[in-house]
């Protein structure tokens, strides 16, 4: 009988020192191996430890930080560019140069409307992050850029320490494991073993993750063709006039073309229009309007002296 409970009791002991070592290390059990759901690592970057700050603020220049320092780099830029050809060649090319590669693209319009746009999602390894951003405008206007440097260094290593602990935890398991004399202690142990893998494989993927995401960094670029740049604060005002004089040109021609393209597509509706007018007027020159007779003039009456009453006094003549 003692041998029989020794086992449940050292089960009871593990289980009570692993909650100990977590709770003392402010930890709490993963929310995914508690429900079963599945890790989506995009939701635990920005949930779980996207905003951590470790006390250090971050630079927004990978190559100045320290090599402890976890630091995830995001940046938002937006370019235009007259020769939209060109201005994605150079962007393409400083992809290639930099070692970054395309996780997301998308391009819309045409050449002949002039209104191509594209849109792009990059990783850039952190060591060329400041060199991406600078050349991947040259082909065109870099009109807006946003940057944003989160230190997530506290979290990465509370998730370290996690997996040591869990890993801690799988080992004096499997060494129960060894000493097991009965199927139902067996069978617990393998259960708990069971639960420990799962969040070690959860806390490894959130590891992962942040590594990625430090390792390389995220661009969100988007390239607009346009006729001319938008202007900017530097601009002088002669230069705001001509490009609004430019623009303007550029919005009547475009205008008349539209026009002429409209009337191009209603030629039919207008051809029926013509032909019923060109109808109206053959019909009215064949019946012409009788001209309607003149009243006659009345003819005025004779003057006729007004009576006298026999109080009116009368004048001499």
């Amino acid at each position: 009988m003692k041998k029989r409970f020794g086992i449940p009791a050292a089960l009871l002991a593990a289980a009570l020192l692993a909650a100990c070592g977590a709770s003392s290390n402010g930890y709490a059990s993963s929310p995914s191996a508690a429900d079963g759901s599945y890790y989506d690592e995009s939701a635990a970057m920005e949930g779980e430890y996207g905003g951590t700050d470790s006390g250090t603020t971050p630079t927004l220049d990978p190559a100045a930080q320290n090599t402890e320092q976890k630091i995830v780099y995001t940046a938002d830029m937006r370019i235009e560019a007259t020769d939209f050809a060109a201005a994605r060649t150079a962007f393409l090319a400083a992809v290639e140069d930099t070692g970054a590669w395309l996780e997301h693209t998308y391009v819309s319009g045409c050449e002949e409307d002039h209104d191509r746009y594209a849109s792009y999602t990059v990783r850039v390894p952190a060591e060329n992050y400041r060199a991406f951003l600078e050349q991947a405008g040259k082909g065109g206007s870099v009109s807006s850029l946003s940057e944003d440097a989160r230190n997530i260094t506290e979290n990465y290593i509370d998730v370290q320490a996690r997996l040591t602990a869990l890993e801690a935890q799988r080992e004096r398991l499997n060494a129960l494991a060894d000493k097991a004399e009965t199927t139902a202690d067996l069978l617990e142990i393998e259960n708990q073993l069971t639960d420990v893998q799962y969040e070690l494989e959860s806390y490894t993927a959130k590891l992962r993750a942040m590594d990625s995401q430090v390792m390389y960094s995220t661009v969100e670029a988007t390239l607009n063709e346009v006729a001319v740049y938008s202007p900017t604060a530097s601009t002088s005002f002669g230069q705001r006039i001509a490009d609004a004089f430019s623009e303007g040109g550029a919005g009547f021609v475009s205008f008349v073309q539209g026009l002429a393209i409209g009337v191009v597509y209603l030629w039919p509706l207008l051809l029926i229009v013509a032909a019923v007018a060109a109808a109206g007027i053959l019909w009215r020159r064949k019946h012409p309007r009788k001209p309607k007779p003149k009243p006659a003039a009345p003819t005025p009456a004779a003057y006729e002296p007004p009576a006298q009453t026999p109080n009116q006094p009368k004048y001499k003549q």
